[in-house]
């Protein structure tokens, strides 16, 4: 996941990935949080949810 974040924003755009137990993940970009796996049920991401936050980042950039 990380990897594709960087793909889409590189070093333009900070993007802060945040594990921590049981599975937590918080994913925030430029101060702004675009997912928080416990909000979202404790569900890993799918692809379609992982396009959405790559487009969270491609806005960013675009604004």
């Amino acid at each position: 996941m990380a990897a594709e974040f960087f793909a889409e924003g590189g070093f333009d755009v900070a993007v802060t990935m945040t594990p921590g137990d049981d599975g937590v993940l918080t994913v925030v970009v430029d101060g702004d949080k675009i997912f928080d796996k416990k909000e979202e049920g404790n569900d890993t991401p799918t692809l379609t949810r992982l396009k959405e936050m790559r487009a969270a980042i491609r806005q960013r950039l675009d604004g």
